[in-house]
């Protein structure tokens, strides 16, 4: 295999009403002779990123999650407690007083996550500081009855959606990388103990098989050491061949992204995903630890957004400059009309596995 072709190939395994809170920025009363608040720092969504993992971890439950605007370069902290607001301003960001804390909105996901069917997927949206509970197209008649009482039972801190096509995993077969039951994305190049390994989607290895190659029925060049699915979504697979193996993700336009870190997405930044069927495709963070129930199982923590996906681009990579974010894991719609697609947290995955980007 010559570089070039290999470069391209390693990050290309193919294999898946909210009413707005009324609580803008928060303002404390104050006399004549108070200082004006601090502006919030202009941020990159990777300094978004870190500083929302900060205040998460400072302020605990008197946070109630964050979010990106993409379009101001600030973040937005949602706070239930007005003693966190100057902690909050201090470090850059923007609070924001909301009704529900995070424990009430993960407690909420929880116990609608203990009926859930097939075709559904539950994530806090922190923008309307409620459950968002998403319906594929499946999900009718008596189980969309139930459903709806589900939500309504939650007195306000859910709501539900409805989204066309259906909510499955990415993996068909067809041409590019294979395993005998079909071919999946290559995610993102990594190193474990010094030797080559690669991330890719977990239900590639359960749905697919455990040995990969570049053409069907061809050597192989590398086999799944392990995986997790449903549950979670991600695989790591050791290299077999000598092939080349480099940090980058193919744009499918003769160039290639540098990957040099792995963070985790923040919601409201602006996402890429490269994936082998539909190539190189952008969109949105929408929620964070969300649960997709899909006709396998459900898989936990996923990363949802507007980013479209078809199948064939399970595996596949999601990254923001030269950070990767996530590995693709299923939705629905498709890179005509639209949908949603769900990945794999990478960070997880990396810990998971004890392996680091390379």
């Amino acid at each position: 295999m010559s570089t070039q072709r290999a470069s391209r190939r390693r990050l290309t395994i193919t294999g898946v009403g909210v009413a707005a809170l009324v609580a803008g920025t928060l303002t404390m009363a104050h006399t004549s002779a108070a200082a004006p608040a601090p502006t919030p720092d202009t941020l990159t969504s990777a300094a978004a990123s870190k500083l929302a993992n900060s205040l998460s971890a400072d302020l605990k439950s008197d946070t109630a999650g964050a979010y990106y605007d993409a379009s101001a370069k600030k973040l937005v902290v949602n706070v239930t407690d007005g003693a966190a607001v100057g902690q909050v301003r201090e470090a850059g960001a923007e609070p924001r007083l909301v009704k529900h804390s995070r424990a009430e909105l993960d407690a909420a996901q929880k116990d609608l996550g203990e009926r859930a069917v097939p075709g559904t997927a539950r994530g806090v949206d922190p923008v309307s500081n409620k459950v968002v509970v998403t319906a594929d197209s499946t999900v009718k008649g008596a189980a969309l009855d139930r459903l709806k009482k589900d939500v309504a039972a939650q007195d306000g801190k859910a709501v539900l959606k409805r989204t066309a096509g259906k909510f499955t995993t990415l993996i068909r077969g067809g041409d590019a990388i294979y395993a005998s039951g079909g071919r999946c994305s290559l995610g993102f190049n990594v190193v474990k103990n010094g030797q080559p390994y690669f991330l890719t989607a977990g239900h590639c290895a359960s749905l697919a098989g455990t040995t990969w190659s570049e053409t069907q029925g061809g050597s192989a060049i590398g086999t799944v050491e392990d995986y997790g699915f449903p549950g979670r979504d991600d695989a790591i697979v050791k290299y077999t061949a000598n092939v080349a193996h480099p940090s980058e993700v193919n744009l499918y336009n003769g160039g290639a992204q540098q990957i040099t870190g792995a963070r985790t997405a923040v919601v409201g930044e602006q996402v890429q995903r490269s994936g082998s069927t539909t190539r190189l495709h952008g969109g949105s963070v929408q929620a964070l630890n969300v649960s997709v129930t899909y006709p396998q199982g459900t898989v936990n923590g996923l990363i949802q957004t507007n980013v479209c996906a078809e199948p064939g681009d399970s595996g596949g990579a999601m990254f923001a400059g030269n950070s990767a974010l996530g590995l693709t894991s299923g939705g629905s719609g498709n890179c005509s009309s639209g949908g949603q697609t769900f990945f794999a947290p990478v960070t997880d995955a990396l810990s998971r596995y004890g392996a680091q980007i390379g």
